[in-house]
């Protein structure tokens, strides 16, 4: 275990972004597409803040868990639980499965690997 304070300030604004999406924002691109890139990096800053492990693990656990939880989606697992009455649950595991929402997860974690190598060559020197 550890903590890293920059990770949690970036799990915070990445978290307030969603909400604010998932308020305000019912279009047919940012809500989406955006939402689903942020919501992947938002996971991966969440387990760097806490957990000791390499940026390739935590890319690889984040896409892995976004996939599981996108698959649910297809197998309608809300549904299946009886849980469509639960607001919780349709938000955080979601209802509807769209194969373009894989392909905004695989374009999130991306974005994070070409951040943390510009921000490890930058640390290093290089």
């Amino acid at each position: 275990m550890t903590f890293r304070l920059r990770y949690l300030v970036l799990t915070i604004v990445l978290f307030v972004t969603e909400v604010l999406i998932a308020l305000y924002v019912h279009d047919d691109f940012v809500r989406p597409y955006v939402g689903d890139l942020l919501v992947v990096i938002l996971i991966y800053a969440f387990g760097r803040t806490f957990f000791k492990i390499s940026v390739n693990l935590a890319a690889v656990g984040t896409l892995a868990f976004a996939f599981f939880v996108e698959f649910l989606q297809f197998f309608q697992i809300v549904d299946k639980l009886d849980l469509r009455g639960n607001k919780v649950a349709r938000v955080v595991i979601g209802t509807s499965f769209a194969w373009e929402d894989l392909a905004m997860y695989v374009a999130g974690m991306v974005i994070v690997l070409l951040v943390e190598k510009l921000r490890s060559s930058t640390a290093l020197g290089a």
